[in-house]
């Protein structure tokens, strides 16, 4: 891999890790749901500067409906799951859970859409999801307060969310455009995220300190586009086996910006669980590569 290509990498591997860690703070002041609501509303004008700009071509018409199930599962009801796990278990937490949807895929794959995996690779699904098991066991036992419970039991859902996301759409990926693939599905989730803040959070924030606004722009700006593009040209220039290898870094340096920016605290057992969990998803990647 050449240089600019690990530069590449390793700048989205940072950014995506800290979109764990903005979100945190949003969701200390605002209301998880209308927080995604705004920030994605904001970013849909952007992206469709970017569109036009870019005179993205528009997809086939049925694939237009497999980017709408994008939206709705695999990034609007994806992070509404996760920002609302955020709300109540450290950040880093939630990256490593929600890391867990490779192996979502590669089940559904091989369950629903007949795809067999490498024998190695039901050995990697096996290991990663005792981690996740080991992971709510142990926290378990250490005494789960009923809100981290329903933090771990969101998590979870926005693996599943994220996957069904990925498997309706996955027919489609080599056809649609990526920046039109980026404006459907953030439009849908912008409608999506504001119809259930509506619905369960009530008014919408009026107000936000200094801290809440920064970490709201970078999640826009930074994670919402400038991720997108970066992984964009990652794929260009880094075999898919390394960059999806390379991605697994994301959810240990979220932890890292959690414990040194939020001041979050994680057990010996969550790294026992996070350990086996990511090193299930390493083999998983290793198997598919090689087969």
């Amino acid at each position: 891999m050449q240089g600019s290509g690990l530069l590449i990498a390793g700048a989205f591997v940072a950014i995506w890790a800290s979109a764990f860690t903005v979100a945190g703070v949003v969701v200390k002041e605002w209301p998880p749901l209308w927080a995604l609501g705004i920030r994605f509303g904001l970013t849909v004008p952007m992206l469709l500067a970017i569109l036009l700009i870019m005179r993205s071509r528009l997809p086939r018409p049925g694939d237009i409906g497999r980017v709408a199930v994008l939206g709705l599962c695999g990034m609007g009801g994806y992070l509404a799951f996760a920002w609302l796990a955020m709300a109540r278990i450290p950040t880093g937490l939630v990256a490593l859970i929600c890391a867990t949807t490779p192996l979502m895929v590669a089940a559904g794959e091989s369950l629903f859409l007949r795809r067999p995996l490498p024998g190695l690779a039901w050995v990697g699904l096996a290991i990663g999801w005792s981690g996740v098991a080991l992971l709510g066991f142990l926290r378990a036992v250490d005494g789960l307060a009923m809100a981290e419970a329903i933090g771990f039991v969101f998590a979870l859902g926005a693996a599943i969310s994220q996957a069904v996301g990925l498997l309706v759409y996955a027919p489609a990926k080599g056809r649609v455009d990526i920046w039109f693939a980026s404006f459907g599905q953030t439009t849908v989730s912008a409608l999506l995220c504001l119809a259930l803040a509506l619905m369960l959070e009530g008014a919408p924030p009026t107000s936000a300190s200094w801290p809440t606004w920064a970490a709201m722009g970078w999640s826009m700006v930074v994670v919402g586009i400038g991720a997108y593009a970066l992984n964009f040209a990652m794929m260009r220039r880094v075999p898919a086996s390394t960059a999806a290898a390379l991605q697994l870094l994301a959810p240990p340096l979220a932890a890292v910006f959690g414990w040194a920016l939020l001041s979050e605290r994680l057990y010996f057992s969550d790294i026992i669980g996070g350990v086996l969990t990511l090193g299930g998803l390493a083999l998983l990647v290793h198997a598919r590569s090689r087969g």
